[in-house]
C-alpha cells in the first residue's frame, strides 16, 4: 500500500506540472560554500517542512548546471525530502541557469575537467552535513557525476546513506578502464542505477561491481534518456522513471528514518 501511495503521488505531481514549476521559481534559496582552489561553489537548497528529513544532493551532467534539477527538485520536496542542487566546476548552463562554480573556476584559471569536479562533490557533502545539519544524505549524479557518486559513496561510507546514478560510465580513461568499477566495489550502501535502454551495457558492470545487498538496476522498455533529464515531464516515459526512483527511495532511503 505504501508503494501504491508513492505511485499515486508521482502521478499527481506529473499532472500538476505547472504548479511544480511555480514552486521551483520561489521554492529554493541559493547558497555558496568553499571548495578547492579558493573559490565558492553555488547551489540551490530546497527545504522541506521537516528539517530532520533526509537530504538529497543533486549533481548535474556534463556542460550543464544546477538548472538540470529545476523541475525535479520540487517534486522530491513534495515527497518529503530536503534537496540541494549543486553547480560543479565542470559544466556550463541549462534551462536558463548559468553554472556559477564553473564561471569562477575558469576565471581563476583552475582546471575544470570531469575529475576536477570531484572536489565540489566532496565540498557539497561537507556543507550538507555541517551547515545544513543533514544526518542522512542521498547522493545523486547524472552522467559523469553519476560515476563520481560511486567514488564519493566509497570514500565517505559514514556520511552517505544511499547512492543514485543516472547513466554512470567509465568516463575517466586516463585513470584506467575500470576506474569507477573499482570504487563501486567498495559501495555497500543502497544503490540505484538507471540509464537509457541502449546504455544498459555501459552501466551494468558498474552496478554489478557494487557489493551492496540493497540495489536496483532500472532499464526502461522504451528508448529512455541519458542522465537525470529522463525525469523531465517533456519525455513520455518520465513517469516510469519516477516510479522506479520513488520505489527505491521509499524502500531504502525514506525521508523520515
Amino acid at each position: 500500500m505504501r508503494k501504491l501511495s508513492w505511485v499515486l503521488a508521482v502521478v499527481a505531481m506529473l499532472v500538476a506540472g505547472s504548479s511544480a514549476t511555480a514552486f521551483a521559481d520561489g521554492g529554493f534559496k541559493s547558497v555558496e560554500f568553499p571548495t578547492a582552489g579558493g573559490i565558492k561553489a553555488r547551489a540551490d537548497v530546497y527545504e522541506s517542512k521537516d528539517e530532520s528529513a533526509a537530504l538529497i544532493l543533486l549533481f548535474h551532467q556534463a556542460g550543464w548546471s544546477r538548472g538540470e534539477y529545476r523541475e525535479i527538485a520540487p517534486k522530491l520536496v513534495a515527497f518529503g525530502y530536503r534537496v540541494m542542487a549543486v553547480d560543479q566546476r565542470s559544466g556550463g548552463g541549462v534551462n536558463g541557469v548559468r553554472n556559477e562554480t564553473h564561471t569562477r573556476a575558469a576565471k581563476k584559471g583552475l582546471a575544470h575537467d570531469y575529475l576536477d569536479a570531484y572536489a565540489d562533490l566532496e565540498a557539497a557533502l561537507a556543507y550538507a552535513r555541517k551547515e545544513l545539519k543533514a544526518k542522512r544524505v542521498v547522493v545523486w549524479g547524472s552522467s559523469y557525476s553519476a560515476s563520481l557518486v560511486f567514488r564519493l559513496t566509497a570514500e565517505h561510507p559514514v556520511e552517505v546513506t544511499a547512492a543514485m546514478a543516472f547513466a554512470p560510465g567509465e568516463y575517466f580513461q586516463k585513470q584506467g578502464p575500470t576506474y569507477i568499477q573499482d570504487f563501486a566495489k567498495r559501495v555497500k550502501q543502497p544503490v540505484f542505477v538507471t540509464s537509457s535502454k541502449k546504455e544498459r551495457a555501459q552501466v551494468k558492470p558498474i552496478f554489478d561491481a557494487a557489493p551492496a545487498e540493497k540495489k536496483i538496476l532500472f532499464t526502461p522498455a522504451s528508448k529512455g534518456q541519458h542522465g537525470s533529464r529522463a525525469l523531465w515531464d517533456k519525455w513520455p516515459d518520465s513517469d516510469v522513471y519516477w516510479a522506479a526512483v520513488n520505489g527505491f527511495l521509499e524502500e531504502y532511503a525514506p525521508p523520515a528514518p
